[in-house]
């Protein structure tokens, strides 16, 4: 018994030893600052909760309803409560599986009596961890389970993300259709007019033709962009997890939040900051840990066995002894496969290489996201005021051509080209307005925005209260 113990000690010894390689970061050459970044900083944009980002109330309750409802988070919720349970499986090979068996039988002979016959067992086995191969299977899957909170992370960002962008291109398209709504009043009245001055006398044909021609033009967009309002509702609707239907307003385009300076912080931050970037890392190390896997593969493995059983007492007599046990060792390995072994630890490598180049891969590609980002908010803030200068232009050359057609110095040809010129400026300026906005959002996306946010402050923020319908 003691050589047995002493052997058990001797084999348990033997654990400690852990084939595979180890898993090490892939070194990153970050750059010192972001291509387009004019005031590189350590602080970023994405330390800004969301809700300190997006101001405006009714957003933030739209948020938090996305948050609380949509199916993308539910079923991000669901898979990390699956990579959750499947740690849980990988980390019970560590311990004992002990099981029971139990049969009862009636026997009726002309040999014995009529009897009832039982027996019962339990059983023991426990796979001794020698070369690190359960280890190895336990890395990987609590690589997954890290990789799936991550992966919720990245829905909560997101969503948020998505939300705001899809309200800010909601009231732009407000905007849009308020600005034609007026325009096409404006001409409408115009061509009234001309319509009963060439009744009169008055005016030509062709002031009313061209009058009746640039109404029309104008009153055609009203249309599509209802069309547009609905279905940008819908789509907010179904980031919201309900059915279609309207959503709120609160403030203008014009009246969002927005920053004349953002700090992006320092690139090498955001290796830690993006919830994507951590999930590909994960991936890498569960990848890492499957290597170890297949080439512990290669060894032999030891199984600890045992039974402890009992009959019913007309059996005993049978078999000399009411109770039963027994204790062993096993070990298996593989002699020959045909390389099936030799094939999966190559795949297994393979499959780890590729894990390491999209690693890579999505970091620089993160860096360029960044940059772009940062380099159209900071450029459509020129075009915003170019474009702003132009709508003013063009509101005095309207308010001018009036003044010359009271006076008799001009034809109301000129009043209509400059309110024909006025109306694309305008659109113009809630395009470039809008584009700014949605910058902002991609920055704060692209920057990992939230990352300091706990799971359960993102989710309380997410709770009650969304808005009421109008």
């Amino acid at each position: 018994m003691r050589k047995i113990i002493l052997l058990l000690f001797l084999l348990l010894g033997l654990g400690g030893c852990v084939v595979g390689p180890k898993y090490k970061r892939p070194v990153i050459q970050a750059p010192d600052k972001y291509y387009t970044d004019t005031n590189p900083q350590s602080i970023s944009l994405a330390d800004t909760p969301w809700w300190e980002i997006f101001k405006d109330p009714v957003l933030q309750g739209l948020i938090r309803e996305a948050l609380k409802n949509n199916y993308d988070v539910a079923t991000a919720a669901a898979r990390v409560e699956e990579a959750r349970a499947q740690a849980g499986v990988a980390k019970s090979v560590y311990f004992p599986q002990i099981g029971y068996g139990a049969d009862i039988s009636g026997v009726k002979s002309r040999v014995l009596p009529n009897h009832v016959y039982y027996s019962y067992n339990f059983d023991l086995s426990w796979e001794l961890d020698l070369w690190g191969r359960i280890r190895k299977l336990n890395e990987q899957q609590r690589a997954l389970f890290f990789a799936s909170e991550d992966v919720q992370r990245g829905v909560w960002l997101s969503l948020v993300a998505d939300v705001a962008q899809a309200y800010f291109e909601l009231r732009a398209l407000d905007a849009q259709l308020e600005i034609t709504k007026e325009t096409g009043q404006s001409f409408q009245e115009t061509h009234d007019l001309f319509s009963k001055k060439e009744q009169g006398g008055a005016a030509s044909g062709l002031e009313t033709s061209r009058a009746e021609a640039a109404t029309a033009n104008v009153l055609a967009q009203i249309p599509d962009l209802e069309r547009q309002i609905t279905a940008k509702e819908n789509q907010i609707s179904l980031l919201l997890g309900k059915n279609p239907g309207l959503i709120p307003r609160g403030s203008s385009l014009t009246d969002q939040n927005d920053l004349d300076i953002v700090p992006s912080g320092l690139p090498s931050t955001l290796l830690e900051r993006r919830p994507d970037l951590r999930e590909a890392e994960q991936q890498l190390i569960a990848a890492n840990a499957s290597v170890g896997v297949a080439k512990a593969n290669f060894f032999p493995v030891l199984n600890l066995t045992g039974l402890l059983g009992g009959v019913s007492p007309q059996l005993s007599g049978l078999v000399s002894s009411g109770a039963t046990w027994s204790a062993g060792a096993g070990l298996v390995g593989p002699l020959f496969t045909g390389g099936r072994l030799k094939s999966q630890y190559r795949t297994a490598q393979a499959q780890r290489d590729q894990a390491q180049l999209f690693y890579e891969k999505s970091v620089t590609q993160a860096f360029g996201e960044v940059s772009t980002a940062l380099a159209a908010h900071q450029k459509l803030a020129q075009s915003l005021r170019e474009e702003s200068r132009s709508v003013n232009a063009y509101q005095d050359s309207v308010r001018l051509s009036n003044l010359r057609y009271d006076s008799g110095l001009a034809s109301y040809f000129e009043v209509i080209d400059a309110k024909l010129n006025l109306f694309p400026a305008q659109t113009a300026l809630i395009a470039y307005d809008l584009d700014r906005k949605t910058a902002l959002v991609s920055l704060y996306k692209a920057l990992g925005g939230g990352w300091s946010l706990s799971d359960a402050q993102w989710l309380n923020n997410a709770a009650p209260n969304p808005p009421s319908h109008p």
